[in-house]
């Protein structure tokens, strides 16, 4: 009888008790929300901008033409989408491959070694290298070297950009693929590059691919590093049949800072116009990389 009571009796404070968690919980799950969004009024406000003051000038014409220049009207910015591709390809083909690799050493090879270390506190500290001293290393390499600005020169710069959120990110997915998976693979009599190649990898995939596209849209954006190394031109990079790599080529970031400072409707539009588009290739990139990046067995 005198343990019923005492239930009894315990029953409100239990029932208050929950109340009052539930409470809290309410409230922080409220504020959560809240700060949610005013986290995301700046993003869709830039949209918003983005949308009305781009999309009224985005037209056929824009994609195919070669900038204006002073007091001209209509033009496009063609050859500036088109060097864009170009310089963030390169950057890729260099940046992808040596930094998986590297992470495959980071994570697996030899991921307590001194030269493990080593690589992994340089890359932490060129996630914060400022980009125009990219720039000025890819102007003293290439540019210095070859005796004109260019497409591969910029794709350097660009390069040494993404390596770090390559090698970082990748390295992260791979240490995040269960152990159990790699110990039935090796018990299965797998060497140590099939569990690599056949599991680590195809697993990490998603993750791997989230980290090229972060260093994509990181590398679409700079302006910096291309004025220190590809400058900008007004006329395409193909030309007569083939690619005009070795000479000055333009690029949508450039094109968006020197058409912004012009006292020009035409080019202002051309600008705004240039930043949606730049805008939408990261989107579109980002949502077919989370479409294709699933791991394959």
């Amino acid at each position: 009888m005198t343990d019923l009571t005492a239930s009894i009796s315990a029953a409100p404070s239990l029932q208050r008790r929950f109340e009052g968690r539930a409470l809290r919980s309410l409230v922080l799950t409220t504020l959560v929300w809240l700060l949610a969004v005013v986290a995301s009024v700046p993003l869709f406000s830039v949209l918003y901008m983005l949308i009305t003051r781009g999309g009224a000038r985005l037209s056929l014409e824009v994609f195919t033409e070669l900038p204006p220049t002073g007091f001209e009207t209509g033009g496009g910015f063609g050859n500036a989408l088109a060097g864009t591709f170009v310089m963030v390809g390169i950057a890729a083909a260099i940046a992808v491959p040596v930094g998986i690799m590297a992470a495959v050493f980071l994570a697996e090879l030899g991921p307590d070694s001194k030269l493990a270390n080593a690589a992994r506190f340089a890359a932490k500290m060129l996630t914060g290298l400022p980009s125009i001293l990219a720039g000025v290393f890819a102007y003293a390499l290439v540019v210095v070297t070859t005796g004109t600005y260019s497409a591969p020169a910029g794709g350097v710069a660009l390069a040494v950009l993404m390596l770090p959120i390559v090698v970082l990110t990748a390295e992260e997915s791979m240490k995040m693929v269960p152990k159990i998976m790699k110990d039935a693979a090796y018990g299965m009599g797998c060497t140590r590059s099939q569990v690599i190649w056949k599991i680590v990898l195809p697993t990490g995939l998603p993750a791997i691919l989230t980290g090229v596209m972060l260093a994509v849209a990181r590398a679409a954006g700079e302006t910096a590093p291309l004025l220190f190394t590809a400058l900008f031109s007004n006329y395409w990079i193909y030309h007569e049949g083939s690619l005009s790599m070795m000479n000055p080529t333009a690029s949508l970031s450039v094109l968006i800072y020197n058409f912004s400072g012009m006292p020009f409707d035409n080019q202002l539009e051309l600008a705004w116009a240039a930043s949606l588009v730049l805008v939408m290739i990261v989107l579109i990139v980002n949502v077919v990389s989370r479409i294709f990046g699933k791991p394959k067995f």
